[in-house]
């Protein structure tokens, strides 16, 4: 059986926290960890919409993605500094602004914004699923903070699920849950996975990094994935059921 370097299952997560209310100035927010990596998810409720979507009774949920210097092994210089936002950078905000969407009724919002910051601290693989699954949570809290202000409807319900996060890979031709930078690093196959709480799909992004996959692999990517979303989504619940 292969053995990987941190002596998990193929199919077991890494240690997994969800600090919920971690940062006392945001409507909602929740510091995340997946094993070594590390993202600081805030979510930032406006009362009122762009301009061009003012008047048509809806809502807006968008995202930003950022790496902090040292979040890997040597300093990276700041984005804001260069002057431009790298292409990956841009890719993994839209991600997430993505799969947030997919579980808002944005006309139940009304017309309010929620901006979610992730903010990558420490980086050990998985920086967009764990801002993924870290963002939900940020979000109901700031949904939340919005009913209790009066800015949205008492009965409404602007969430239609939850929704989480997570990677899986081909190592050594066997196939693995949750990566860490070490695994991610020399895998063949590469993959995202975006989930409902209710198991439905959102998003895959799966890239041969070496040798092609054929179909059986894919399902037993899809397999792993699939378990490792409904495990994060009892780990979300776990979390909002807690005090702030």
């Amino acid at each position: 059986m292969t053995q990987r370097a941190d002596g998990r299952s193929l199919d077991q997560l890494r240690p997994v926290t969800i600090e919920r209310g971690w940062s006392a100035q945001a409507e909602g927010s929740a510091l995340i960890s997946f094993g070594g990596t590390k993202v600081l998810c805030t979510a930032s409720f406006t009362n009122g919409v762009p301009r061009w979507l003012t008047g048509k009774g809806k809502g807006w949920v968008t995202a930003e993605y950022a790496m902090l210097p040292r979040a890997t092994n040597e300093r990276s210089a700041r984005e804001s500094i260069k002057g431009k936002v790298g292409g990956r950078t841009h890719e993994i905000s839209r991600l997430i602004g993505r799969a947030l969407r997919a579980v808002v009724d944005t006309k139940s919002l009304g017309e309010n914004t929620i901006v979610v910051d992730c903010d990558v601290l420490q980086a050990d693989g998985g920086t967009r699923t764990a801002s993924i699954t870290g963002a939900y949570v940020a979000l109901a809290d700031a949904i939340e903070w919005g009913r209790e202000k009066g800015f949205v409807a008492k009965k409404a319900t602007p969430l239609s699920d939850s929704i989480a996060a997570i990677s899986v890979g081909i190592i050594d031709g066997t196939p693995m849950l949750d990566l860490p930078y070490e695994e991610d690093s020399r895998a063949e196959t590469d993959m995202n996975i975006v989930m409902t709480g209710s198991g439905k799909f959102v998003e895959v992004q799966g890239t041969a990094e070496g040798a092609p996959f054929d179909k059986d692999e894919l399902d037993a990517l899809l397999a792993l994935g699939s378990k490792g979303c409904a495990d994060l989504t009892g780990l979300q619940k776990q979390a909002l059921a807690g005090e702030r």
